[in-house]
């Protein structure tokens, strides 16, 4: 990038987190194509079973997640070793999920999409072929434990617009 504003380096490496419903997908393409970076859409690293088990309404659990999230962090580590910045969607709804992934990379940062229940789950209803259900936006809700002090990132207000979004991350 050659923003003189821009603080975010482009080899850097994200994980755009949160519940169903907060616009990870579209906010983290958004923000690998202002970094020039490439972008990995979480969810098609679950497993065959994992999507089932969502489609039908039935909350993941850590052990579900676990596959799940050794093939995101071996993905983070893949970029790492490369020197590649990489921007991931990933709930990463607990701490230890995201301590899981910050073993790939110690330098990896986070970007909290963070909103009202109500807008959450009035975009989830609006949304077409997805497999995670609305049903499920309260065991999310109940699971997701907010960025710590002590985490790389940033919670962001998913009422503002998603190119209001990329331009606070990309100013930290």
């Amino acid at each position: 990038m050659n923003d003189p504003l821009n603080h975010t380096p482009a080899g850097a490496r994200w994980v755009v987190m949160g519940v169903s419903g907060c616009g990870k997908s579209a906010v983290g393409s958004l923000l690998a194509a202002a970094l020039h970076v490439r972008f990995l859409e979480g969810d098609a690293f679950h497993s065959a079973a994992n999507v089932a088990k969502m489609a039908a309404g039935i909350a993941l659990d850590d052990a579900d997640r676990a596959d799940w999230l050794q093939c995101l962090q071996a993905e983070i580590a893949a970029a790492r070793a490369r020197g590649e910045g990489l921007v991931l969607s990933c709930s990463a709804l607990k701490r230890r999920y995201r301590d899981l992934l910050r073993t790939a990379d110690p330098q990896l940062r986070f970007a909290h999409l963070d909103g009202a229940r109500d807008l959450l789950l009035a975009r989830m209803q609006q949304r077409q072929a997805h497999f995670m259900p609305a049903s499920l936006l309260d065991s999310q809700l109940r699971d997701l434990e907010p960025l710590g002090a002590d985490e790389a990132g940033v919670r962001l207000d998913i009422g503002n617009a998603p190119a209001a979004l990329i331009d606070q991350i990309l100013h930290l």
